[in-house]
């Protein structure tokens, strides 16, 4: 019988990008395994996109809410599923909860939140063994103290056609002739990691004068800044920004020749569909959740007060981002 492993996965969408590294090493060491994905219902979309996975399972709570009720509920129903293992990918006690309502045999996770009674395969996290966030996930894949393989699996999303049309259709757009640049000037975490929406409409303009498109990707949160660049591109530039369903931009985003993004989750989409890219940091750091491609150019000034990974800039000045120019963009875009 086929081995079947539960991951709890995370709740944003770059770390759900990056879960993929983890999803691929189980299927190298086991091609004939089962994964299944505990996930939020915002996360379907790019399961969807990664051939790994067999199934996922709506997570019904958001984030941060507790309900022991209804994670009870949840726990027994997963033991009809039969897993010899789950891998829990966030840190929190409460996530961890319903595998061992779930009975699931053996339970893996890192030390945090007092977990011992709900995990009972607990390892301790040695951050400068594993600087990176795939690395943590992927470890928890492998026997303890396991060596990590020397060429990571890289996320990489798959794409139809018939999805792609549809996007274009639904958004009355024509398959593109000329080079697309993405912008995603949005930030989830907060405005610290946007960089200055007149230097995104800089590149936009120097981009349709050389008669490129220009497609701004962003959430509804982001349109107030689209709608700036729009107007600084009179208007010739088109916005997406709170306009798609995540599957529809993860399709339109396959489609551009270009992405100049924030640090932020569609950064890491970008890089898994394997588009060139240039990744902007500003308050966080490459080090820990870097795009995972190969044609991705990383932008960041390194100054002294580099990384704070703070929401918003606790000098006041911004010049993490201020300072680097959109000339520095375009010739990355060049390279």
């Amino acid at each position: 019988m086929n081995k079947k492993i539960l991951i709890v996965g995370p709740a944003w969408v770059g770390d759900m990008v990056m879960a993929q590294c983890l999803f691929k090493l189980l299927k190298q060491r086991d091609p004939e395994v089962i994964i299944d994905v505990l996930a939020p219902a915002w996360s379907l979309p790019l399961l969807e996109r990664m051939p790994e996975i067999s199934a996922a399972i709506v997570m019904p709570l958001g984030h941060g809410q507790l309900n022991l009720t209804e994670r009870y509920r949840l726990g027994k129903r997963l033991r009809e599923n039969k897993y010899d293992q789950a891998i829990v990918l966030p840190n929190s006690f409460k996530s961890a909860l319903v595998l061992w309502w779930a009975k699931i045999p053996r339970r893996t996770g890192w030390r945090g939140e007092m977990r011992y009674f709900v995990l009972n395969d607990v390892r301790h996290l040695d951050k400068a063994r594993y600087p990176l966030m795939i690395e943590r996930f992927m470890a928890l894949g492998l026997e303890r103290d396991e060596p990590l393989p020397r060429d990571y699996p890289l996320p990489e999303l798959q794409i139809s056609s018939t999805s792609q049309t549809a996007a274009l259709t639904r958004h009355q757009l024509a398959h593109p002739e000329q080079p697309i640049l993405a912008l995603c000037p949005g930030a989830e975490f907060g405005p610290a990691k946007q960089w200055p929406e007149e230097y995104y409409a800089d590149i936009a303009n120097a981009k349709l004068q050389e008669g490129w498109g220009v497609w701004i990707f962003g959430s509804p949160k982001d349109n107030v800044v689209a709608e700036r660049i729009m107007q600084a591109t009179q208007q010739r530039a088109i916005n997406l920004a709170g306009k798609t369903k995540l599957e529809e931009a993860v399709d339109l985003l396959s489609l551009a020749s270009v992405i100049v993004s924030n640090d932020s989750g569609l950064m890491h989409i970008g890089a898994a569909l394997c588009k060139p890219l240039v990744a902007i940091y500003g308050p966080t750091s490459a080090s820990f959740t870097p795009p995972l491609h190969k044609a991705a150019k990383i932008l960041s000034l390194k100054l002294e007060c580099q990384p704070c990974f703070q929401r918003t800039c606790p000098l006041q000045h911004h010049r993490c981002m201020r300072e680097l120019r959109p000339a520095k963009v375009l010739a990355a875009m060049l390279e």
